[in-house]
Formats: structure tokens, C-alpha cells, sequence
């Protein structure tokens, strides 16, 4: 209960400054665009205001997922949680298309030609939003990584995709300042490919752990390790995991000397239910039923 309050309060706090920060950039590239008459910097300060829309979707999904089990859903609510990656993810991939459109439909018109010369303001304006949103996107991911976040990976993504769009305006003012308009769709037809490939990774992660996606090799063969330390353990018949939102389900079937006791069986299992239970706290519900298995007697 502790540690799912400290997921929830950890992912909640987490989400307001980046609607704090996604808030006040909005602002100050609204201020910039429309005093520096730069089409872009206020273009941009659209993309900060629809982020704001992202970690509002992180907090109503984390505090679903964080709910506790209850009659209509016995497992727990955790799916919720990759039900917001999901939709963030979606968010994050119409944004990169919709930029990407717009550049293609630029060049291919010639919609940069001619256009009004931006002020030097709109340059600092990208600057500012390029460090904050970079600072904001290694913030998030710190604590996604941290509690194992989906959502908020997700959230943290849209940081880096508006610093990406931010890098795009200043190449733009810049480009356009120097004679060379053209730099601003070019450059976001490139950016347009990597929140693309972002959002892709964040769908298909989100999606496995909705369909009972088995963990990586890796993550089995440390829970057998980890089962095997029991001194009375002398095998491993079956194991079994499935991803369930952020959390893991384990079914682990063992040998054991069957010369032992039903009440030692149950003991060892115990045992070895904690031990693995302890080391892997994503762990959820682990069951470990026991096999038996006959020592030769030297």
C-alpha cells in the first residue's frame, strides 16, 4: 500500500510541474510570436498548451491505476495506467505528423518564400522553451524510470518532442533572419521522424503489457536465479510471467526431495515465495507450487 501510495504522489507531483512549466512557456512563446511576428514561435506555444492536455491524461490514469482491487476488478487497476500510455502515445505521434505535414506542405509550396522577417525575440523565446523542455524531459524520465511509468515516459516524451519543435522555430527565426527560410520546414520533416519513432516505442511498450506479454529473458532467468539460492530447492519444472500494466505476475513451479512433509513442502515454497517476492519489487502475486522429486540415497 506504501509504495503504491509513493507511485501515485511520486507521478502526481511530477505531472504539475510539467503543467506549470508547459503553462508558462505557453505564454511567454505566445508573447514572443506575436511581438517578434513569428508564425512559428506561435505554432509552438500551441504545442506546449496541448502538453498541458498530456499530464492532466498522466495524472487521471496513474490515479485510476493506483486504485485498489475491488469486486469488478480483482487484479488490481494497474492496466489504466497503460491505457493512459496509450492515449499519450496517440497524442505524441499526431503531433509529429501534423508538424511533419505542415513542412512538407511548405516546401512543396513555397510558403516560406516572402515571409515577414522575425525578431531577434522569438530566437530567445526557442532558447529559453529548448532548455527548459530538455531540463523538464530528464526530470520526467528520472522519475518514470524511477517508479516504472509508462504514462509518465510517455509524458516525458512530450517534453522532448516540444524541445525538438522549439530546436525546429529556432533554426526557422534564425534560418529566415539569414535569408534562409527554408531551414524552418526542413529541419521538421527530420524532428517530424523522431517523436514519430518515440511514440511508436511507447505504443507497442504499453500495448504488451495489456496483452499478458511475458517479461524479457532477462528478468526470468534473475527470478530463477534468485529461487535457486534456496538451499532445499533442487529444481526448476515451470515458470511462467506475464506483465500486468507495470506490474509482474509470477507462477512458479518447483522439485523438491519428496521425502519431506506436506508441512515442510509448504514451508520451503513459502520461503522461496519471499525471497523472490523481495528481490523483484514489481512483483504483484507470485504462486510457487511444489513438485516432488526423488534424492538417491548415497
Amino acid at each position: 500500500m506504501e509504495k503504491q501510495e509513493s507511485f501515485e504522489k511520486t507521478a502526481v507531483r511530477v505531472s504539475y510541474v510539467s503543467i506549470i512549466s508547459n503553462a508558462v512557456l505557453t505564454v511567454l512563446k505566445l508573447f514572443a510570436g506575436i511581438f517578434a511576428k513569428s508564425s512559428a514561435m506561435i505554432s509552438d506555444a500551441i504545442h506546449s498548451a496541448s502538453d498541458v492536455l498530456s499530464s492532466i491524461v498522466v495524472i487521471v490514469g496513474v490515479k485510476i491505476a493506483s486504485k485498489e482491487s475491488d469486486k469488478n476488478h480483482p487484479y488490481g487497476h494497474e492496466r489504466y495506467e497503460s491505457v493512459a500510455a496509450i492515449v499519450l502515445s496517440a497524442m505524441l505521434g499526431a503531433t509529429g505528423l501534423t508538424l511533419g505535414y505542415n513542412a512538407v506542405l511548405n516546401l512543396i509550396r513555397g510558403d516560406y518564400v516572402g515571409s515577414e522577417i522575425p525578431g531577434i525575440l522569438a530566437a530567445v523565446a526557442a532558447v529559453i522553451s529548448i532548455i527548459v523542455k530538455e531540463a523538464m524531459y530528464w526530470y520526467t524520465r528520472y522519475y518514470a524510470k524511477k517508479i516504472d511509468s509508462n504514462a509518465l515516459m510517455a509524458d516525458a516524451w512530450h517534453h522532448r518532442s516540444d524541445s525538438l519543435s522549439s530546436i525546429g522555430s529556432l533554426i526557422g527565426v534564425m534560418g529566415a533572419r539569414m535569408g534562409l527560410a527554408w531551414f524552418d520546414p526542413a529541419a521538421s520533416i527530420v524532428i517530424c521522424l523522431f517523436i514519430l519513432k518515440a511514440a511508436y516505442e511507447i505504443f507497442f511498450d504499453a500495448v504488451n503489457q495489456m496483452v499478458d506479454h511475458s517479461c524479457s529473458e532477462d528478468v526470468e532467468k534473475a527470478i530463477v536465479k534468485c529461487a535457486k539460492k534456496h538451499p532445499r530447492m533442487l529444481g526448476i519444472e515451470r515458470l511462467r510471467t506475464r506483465e500486468f500494466g507495470n506490474k509482474i505476475y509470477v507462477d512458479l513451479r518447483i522439485y523438491a526431495d519428496d521425502t519431506i512433509s506436506f508441512v515442510e513442502s509448504d514451508q520451503i515454497a513459502k520461503e522461496i515465495h519471499d525471497m523472490v517476492e523481495q528481490e523483484f519489487p514489481k512483483i504483484k502475486h507470485i504462486n510457487v507450487m511444489m513438485r516432488p522429486k526423488t534424492v538417491k540415497k548415497k
